[in-house]
């Protein structure tokens, strides 16, 4: 199983991107549940959203509801983050994680993933 983000750069305040995780090499992977997290410069990793893929049950951090929206393909094994109005405290390294008994509480409240990814750089600037 490879697990790989992209989508990330440099961007300004207000704009937008959306970030892509790829889960290659999996055959049941609309069972799992998936998220993204975050580590920011001198900062301890920090969750960001989840998602159940199955059932759609999804939870986000309140310093980005409304902002950002987690979604998948399921054909394509592909995680999203859509990120709008971003912020300078946005800037971190993003992170996409999988769970691949689907047990979308213990990814959000414990972190307890299968799988990492090798994160990609989100930089928000002015």
């Amino acid at each position: 199983v490879q697990v790989a983000e992209s989508g990330g750069g440099l961007v300004q305040p207000g704009g937008s991107l959306r970030l892509s995780c790829i889960v290659s090499s999996v055959s049941d992977f609309k069972d799992w549940s998936v998220g993204w997290y975050r580590q920011a410069p001198g900062k301890g990793r920090e969750r960001v959203a989840a998602l159940h893929i199955r059932d759609g049950a999804a939870y986000y951090v309140p310093s980005v509801r409304g902002r950002f929206t987690i979604s998948v393909d399921d054909d394509r094994n592909t995680l999203y983050l859509q990120m709008n109005n971003l912020k300078p405290e946005d800037t971190a390294v993003y992170y996409c994680a999988g769970n691949r008994r689907g047990y979308l509480l213990q990814l959000w409240d414990n972190s307890r993933a299968d799988y990492w990814g090798r994160g990609t750089q989100v930089t928000v600037y002015s």
